[in-house]
């Protein structure tokens, strides 16, 4: 698929972010940036990457060698949700195809239920940041009640391995859990003999 050029673009000049040492700061601005350039065009997701099921699918596109950052497709099934999580790395959402809600959620520091705050709604070729900084905690969906959703999502680690927390939306009390993903082989991007051939 030619449209994997693009996708190779993005992972080297994200590879160039993580090889320059970048702050957290500078993920969250030169790194949408270039997920905003990588969101603008729609096509280079290769079909197995953007597949629904019975629940929401998180595909790995790419995950950095030493785990610096990681690309993911999530595909949401119509009125698909999360539970409300959390992250614990800064983390980049931009929308694919689709719509996607996603609403902050606030711990009660009583321990009473949770309640929501900052609720962004993506249209493609949008992105936002989440940070354990500042807005971590939330619940995402799908938009739309009568077709898919998909957004590509950047992590500051590998996110289907990193230990992480569901919440009691009535408590605010966690449960560990770690994602993983749905996918067991990811996009072959490395093949450049149809482009040396042409």
């Amino acid at each position: 698929m030619s449209g994997l050029i693009r996708l190779r673009g993005f992972i080297q000049a994200m590879t160039r972010l993580a090889d320059a040492d970048t702050s957290e700061r500078a993920w969250l601005t030169e790194g949408a940036d270039l997920l905003r350039g990588l969101v603008a065009q729609d096509d280079w997701l290769p079909d197995s990457m953007a597949e629904d099921g019975p629940t929401y699918r998180q595909y790995l596109l790419h995950c950095d060698p030493a785990e610096r950052f990681c690309v993911v497709s999530f595909v949401w099934g119509p009125g698909q949700r999360t539970p409300i999580h959390n992250h614990t790395v800064w983390g980049l959402v931009g929308m694919l195809r689709g719509e996607e809600v996603s609403t902050e959620m606030v711990p009660d520091p009583a321990g009473g239920p949770m309640r929501p705050g900052r609720v962004d709604r993506l249209r493609p070729g949008e992105v936002v940041p989440v940070s354990a900084d500042t807005y971590d905690i939330h619940i995402v969906e799908n938009a739309f009640s009568d077709r898919a959703s998909i957004s590509i999502h950047c992590y500051g680690g590998n996110i289907g391995a990193i230990p992480r927390s569901v919440f009691d939306p009535a408590t605010g009390a966690a449960r560990p859990f770690i994602s993983g993903y749905h996918n067991s082989a990811v996009p072959n991007l490395w093949d450049r003999s149809r482009e040396l051939a042409a």
